[in-house]
């Protein structure tokens, strides 16, 4: 196996199991605040800014991966 194909491969694990995660949770945050909200319809903006920063967390872990799929492909 050539060095470039070993740094393709690497780049597409790198960011295809990267992003996988954060899909998911941003997934099971979502679910959570409207059942949450369809259960307290009065928490509402309590539940909107802890979901929107679960979700910003979520995504960090996801450019982080971005991050690292970059450096394996330019180095």
């Amino acid at each position: 196996m050539d060095v470039e194909a070993g740094k393709l491969i690497g780049t597409a694990l790198a960011i295809g199991l990267g992003a996988i995660g954060p899909g998911v949770g941003i997934g099971i945050i979502g679910g959570k605040a409207v059942e949450a909200l369809g259960r307290n319809p009065e928490a509402e903006g309590q539940v909107r800014t802890m979901m929107i920063l679960g979700i910003a967390f979520a995504e960090a872990v996801a450019i982080y991966a971005l991050v690292i799929a970059l450096i394996i492909k330019f180095t």
